[in-house]
C-alpha cells in the first residue's frame, strides 16, 4: 500500500491569517490603502483586474524589508514573489512610495501640533557594508557635507546647510540635536533589510529605508487613533 502524502493547501487571495510581527493592522491598513493608486481597471485607460489583495502585497514587502530574506524566500502564504516586487518596483519608478511617504509624515508632525511642512530639516547619512550583487559604479563613498552639498542647496532648492562641527578634536562631546538622528537610525536598522544594502539599483536600496520609515509612521498613527478601552461602570454606593 502507497503511503498517504499530505498535499499542503493556501488561503485563497484575501484570506491569509496574519501571523507574522510585520504584518498590518486593520488601522495600518486604512492608513496605507487611502494612500495607494486606483487599480488599472478602474481608470479610463483600463487594465487587468489585480490578482492578489493589496494588503497582502503590503504585508509581504514589510515581511521582506523587516526580516532581510530575499525576494524568492517569501512564505508560501503570501502572493508569488514576482507579483510582490512588481508592486515594489512600481510603486517606487511612479512616485507612489514617496507621496505615501510624506503624507504619513505631514499626519505624524500635525498629531504632534507641528505644522505639516518643517522649516528646518536634520540630515545625516550612515555608511552600510555592500554585497558582491551591487556594482562597483553605485557604491558611494562616506565624504562629509561640507563640499558639494551646501553649493548644490542653495543653487538648486535655495536651502541653507548649516554644517555642525565638532568643536574638540580630542574630547567627547554630542553636537547639538544629535539624538534625533540616533534615534533615527535606530528605528531604521530595526530592519534587517536595510543594515546592508543588496541592491543592484540604488534606488531600490532608498525605497527599502523608505518602507521601513512608512512602517514606523503608520504604527505611530494607528496607535494615536487606537480607541481606549472602555471603562468598567461602577454601581451607585
Amino acid at each position: 500500500m502507497c503511503p498517504v502524502t499530505a498535499i499542503p493547501t493556501f488561503p485563497a487571495p484575501g484570506q491569509r491569517r496574519r501571523r507574522y510581527p510585520s504584518d498590518t493592522t486593520d488601522a495600518e491598513w486604512a492608513l496605507l490603502e487611502a494612500l495607494l493608486p486606483l487599480p488599472a481597471c478602474s481608470q479610463a485607460r483600463g487594465g487587468r483586474s489585480e490578482a492578489h489583495p493589496r494588503r497582502e502585497v503590503i504585508d509581504a514587502i514589510r515581511y521582506l524589508v523587516h526580516n532581510g530574506c530575499v525576494w524568492r524566500a517569501l512564505p508560501a502564504d503570501f502572493p508569488p514573489w514576482r507579483t510582490v516586487y512588481g508592486f515594489f518596483a512600481r510603486w517606487r519608478a511612479d512616485g507612489t512610495l514617496d507621496r505615501a511617504h510624506d503624507a504619513l509624515r505631514d499626519q505624524i508632525r500635525v498629531a504632534t501640533g507641528c505644522k505639516p511642512q518643517p522649516s528646518a530639516a536634520i540630515i545625516d547619512s550612515q555608511s552600510v557594508r555592500a554585497a558582491d550583487t551591487v556594482s562597483r559604479t553605485s557604491r558611494g563613498f562616506d565624504a562629509g557635507y561640507a563640499g558639494k552639498l551646501v553649493v548644490w542647496a542653495a543653487a538648486t532648492l535655495g536651502l541653507r546647510v548649516d554644517i555642525v562641527r565638532r568643536r574638540l578634536a580630542h574630547a567627547f562631546q554630542v553636537p547639538p540635536r544629535r539624538w534625533v538622528v540616533e534615534r533615527t537610525f535606530a528605528w531604521i536598522s530595526r530592519h534587517r533589510r536595510t543594515v546592508r544594502d543588496y541592491e543592484r539599483l540604488p534606488d531600490h536600496h532608498r525605497a527599502m529605508v523608505t518602507w521601513a520609515m512608512i512602517t514606523v509612521m503608520t504604527r505611530r498613527l494607528a496607535r494615536q487613533h487606537r480607541p481606549a478601552a472602555p471603562q468598567p461602570s461602577h454601581g451607585a454606593a
